[in-house]
């Protein structure tokens, strides 16, 4: 039902998960863990499958949260838990408070997750394109040095998204990735279409939290677009021509103490 980083695993203070789409009550296009209030499905499925990942985590309930996503660059330091509606837009969550569960929902963009064990200080992004283009990762790790964290000793971890050879993009898109740093060539591999090219956002979203200073970074290889039992995936809606789609989540927690 969910994925893990054997590197976040070790943490000691640390809990995580990548989930899957496995393992849930939803039925249909959400079958069946779909954790995304916005996606259509029932939301009292939505919120019975948000519970079992909680639990999973061995938090409360209510205890995970999400932010109204945006593809900005946007992350928020979490004091307390919030409901969905009084949820903030933000593409990230940073946090010291033991027992909240941070989650980033996804169907493609990458679900980052990074954790100061030492400092207890985690946070989790959702990075697409436009999100990693503009600083979510930068604005992320600056959240948690704000708490306090050194980024040196920040443990990283990019989850299942669109892989490489899914992610087939246009002149456009490349020239934007040109214009701003030709060293980004290096993510980017020609397509059979004429000045189309497959986007490697994992190795880019690589490079920027390395830009950022952390070192500590483990990449989970999965497709979410080729990976159909495993994964939500918009991209693979959009070529069906399907309506909607569910979100996988992905999870991180500060044990409330070493027993739990």
């Amino acid at each position: 039902m969910h994925l893990l980083c054997p590197d976040l695993a070790a943490l000691p203070n640390i809990r995580h998960g990548f989930f899957t789409r496995q393992g849930g009550v939803s039925v249909g296009l959400y079958a069946s863990l779909n954790c995304g209030p916005g996606s259509g499905d029932a939301p009292e499925k939505v919120f019975a499958n948000r519970a079992i990942v909680a639990g999973t985590l061995g938090a409360a309930p209510g205890a995970l949260v999400t932010a109204h996503q945006i593809h900005s660059n946007r992350a928020v330091i979490v004091e307390k838990p919030w409901t969905h509606k009084d949820a903030p837009q933000a593409d990230a969550l940073v946090t010291n408070r033991p027992g909240i569960a941070l989650g980033v929902l996804t169907a493609d963009c990458l679900p980052i997750l990074l954790a100061d064990n030492e400092r207890k200080i985690i946070a989790a992004a959702h990075a697409g394109w436009k999100g990693a283009f503009d600083g979510i990762i930068e604005a992320t790790v600056e959240a948690m040095r704000k708490l306090g964290a050194n980024s040196e000793s920040i443990t990283a971890a990019i989850g299942p998204g669109i892989a490489q050879h899914s992610y087939e993009v246009g002149p456009e898109f490349f020239g934007r990735f040109m214009q701003r740093d030709m060293l980004n060539r290096d993510c980017f591999l020609p397509a059979l279409r004429q000045d189309h090219h497959l986007f490697d956002l994992k190795a880019y979203a690589k490079k920027r939290l390395q830009s950022a200073g952390v070192f500590q970074v483990t990449v989970l290889e999965n497709d979410t677009c080729a990976e159909e039992e495993k994964f939500f995936s918009w991209r693979r809606t959009c070529l069906r021509k399907e309506k909607s789609y569910g979100r996988q989540i992905s999870a991180i927690m500060i044990k409330n103490s070493p027993n739990t």
